[in-house]
């Protein structure tokens, strides 16, 4: 298969700022709330999210693989070269509490490696996108580019990451929502090597984003995950020059294994 990887990385651009704008209309209005078989949280953004992505990728005549699609057998999938891996709303405990910290997640696959990834976090109106052809990039103030926005208008726009800056701090990265015993001991074996540590948290893939940006040094998880929540995210890192790593291993985090949930897994700069 042959392919502009910048068309179809546009193509998710444009698909992630739609699927934010629902996202924020459900979001100013008094919404409920039901659990899927698994007990997480599931509601109106997440279920339109997935049919304003799903709809726009379809031409692309690529298979997709969503949170909030059907169920799809690894013999079916088991032979895909590419595909597109998607979290329409990624963070709906978030989304649920309020805090703003959820984004539309939707990477590329090639062979089990992200090759292009999309992270758009529509609260802050902030969105991160990259490729294996041109790096990773970060646009703030994103919903001010029009929906049909040309792909010079919007590198125009955009900032190369990583942002070169001064930091004094050893920055570690937590998940406002999951801390276990695994992480806590995993971070006082940091703060053993490192003098000065900071530890901040966020939510969704927003953690990884922020090693991208350089923002943070390391994000450990050692917790179940989907592929979708971190496909995107991932991309974001690699391009940047970071790492996503099976934790203990120098193996990088592979997509389309026959069960979905990641292992445990380190990100860092």
């Amino acid at each position: 298969m042959k392919f502009s990887n910048i068309a179809f990385l546009n193509k998710a651009i444009q698909a992630s700022l739609s699927a934010g704008k629902a996202i924020m209309d459900v979001y100013e209005i008094d919404f409920s709330v039901s659990l899927k078989t698994d007990k997480s949280p599931i509601t109106e953004a997440d279920r339109q999210a997935h049919h304003i992505i799903s709809g726009a990728l379809k031409e692309t005549l690529i298979p997709l693989l969503s949170e909030e699609g059907r169920e799809i057998p690894y013999d079916e999938r088991k032979n895909w070269e590419y595909y597109w891996l998607v979290d329409p709303l990624d963070g709906t405990k978030e989304f649920v509490s309020r805090n703003g910290e959820f984004t539309v997640n939707i990477a590329l696959i090639k062979n089990g490696i992200p090759i292009l990834g999309v992270v758009y976090a529509p609260v802050p109106d902030v969105l991160y996108f990259a490729s294996d052809e041109i790096g990773a990039y970060k646009i703030e103030a994103f919903s001010s580019c029009k929906i049909d926005a040309s792909w010079d208008d919007i590198l125009m726009k955009s900032v190369k990451l990583p942002i070169k800056k001064d930091r004094n701090n050893f920055t570690i990265i937590a998940s406002r929502s999951h801390m276990n015993e695994e992480t806590l001991d995993y971070i006082s074996k940091l703060k053993e090597l490192h003098r000065n540590t900071e530890i901040i948290s966020a939510g969704s893939s927003l953690k990884l984003c922020l090693i991208a940006e350089n923002k943070a040094d390391v994000y450990p998880r050692f917790g179940t995950t989907m592929e979708w929540d971190i496909a995107a995210g991932h991309a974001i890192v690699k391009y940047s020059g970071g790492k996503v790593m099976q934790a203990g291993t120098t193996d990088e985090l592979k997509y389309n294994k026959p069960d979905l949930r990641n292992p445990f897994f380190v990100v860092s700069r």
